[in-house]
C-alpha cells in the first residue's frame, strides 16, 4: 500500500475551471473527493494541500474564495497562502500602462512542500494538480534525491502540459466525470452544525 500526498495549485485549477462557463459550477469542489479519483488500488491518501492567493482587491471574490477554503478545511485540507504583487504592463491595444496583479510565491511554496514531505517520508507517491511547467525543477529534485518516490501530475481539465507530463513518473487527465463526482452539495453542514452555502454564481 503506497502513501499518496496531493498538492493542488489553486490558481492553475481555478483558471482551468473559469475559462469555460460549463465548468463554473465545479468551482464548488471538494479537493479531497477530487484527489481520491486518482488514488489507485490499495494506495492510501495521506493528505491534501491547497496553495492559493486571495484577490484582496475584489471583496466579492474573497468572500467566495473563503467559503471554498472553509468547506475544504472542514474535510482536512491544509491551505498555504501566497500573495499578489502589483505590476504595470503595457496594454497591447492602446499602449497605455495599466495596473495589474501578479501571483507570487505559490510555485515556490509547492516546490518546497513537495521536497519537505519527501524528506519527512510522508509519501511514496506525490500528485501535483497543476499544468504549470514551473513545477519541473521541483519534480526533478525529488526524483534525483529520492529515486524510490514517484511524482505524478493531474492536468486540470481543458489544459495541456506535455513537458510536465514527460518529466513526471505518471500522469492523469482531469475529466468532467471527476468534477461531477467531486462537487460539494449546494449546502454543506459542518460538524459544529453551521452551514455553508454554495455561492450563487457557482450554482
Amino acid at each position: 500500500m503506497a502513501k499518496v500526498y496531493v498538492l493542488v495549485d489553486g490558481f492553475n485549477l481555478y483558471h482551468a475551471l473559469d475559462t469555460n462557463p460549463i465548468y463554473h459550477r465545479f468551482k464548488w469542489l471538494s479537493l479531497t473527493k477530487l484527489s481520491k479519483c486518482f488514488i489507485l488500488g490499495s494506495d492510501h491518501l495521506e493528505g491534501v494541500e491547497y496553495f492559493t492567493t486571495l484577490a484582496t482587491w475584489d471583496p466579492a471574490k474573497v468572500v467566495r474564495h473563503r467559503l471554498f477554503i472553509k468547506a475544504n478545511e472542514a474535510e482536512g485540507v491544509k491551505v498555504t497562502y501566497g500573495e499578489f504583487k502589483r505590476k504595470q504592463r503595457k496594454c497591447p491595444e492602446c499602449s497605455k500602462l495599466i495596473r495589474t496583479f501578479e501571483e507570487k510565491q505559490t510555485d515556490v511554496n509547492i516546490a518546497l512542500r513537495l521536497f519537505e514531505l519527501a524528506v519527512q517520508d510522508k509519501y511514496d507517491k506525490a500528485i501535483l494538480v497543476s499544468g504549470d511547467t514551473d513545477m519541473i525543477p521541483a519534480v526533478k529534485a525529488v526524483q534525483k534525491t529520492f529515486p524510490a518516490k514517484k511524482v505524478g501530475v493531474v492536468i486540470p481539465i481543458g489544459r495541456a502540459s506535455e513537458d510536465l507530463k514527460q518529466q513526471t513518473d505518471f500522469h492523469h487527465r482531469m475529466k468532467l466525470l471527476h468534477l461531477i463526482s467531486s462537487r460539494f452539495d449546494d449546502q454543506i453542514i459542518l460538524t459544529d452544525g453551521s452551514m455553508l452555502d454554495c455561492p450563487t454564481s457557482w450554482k
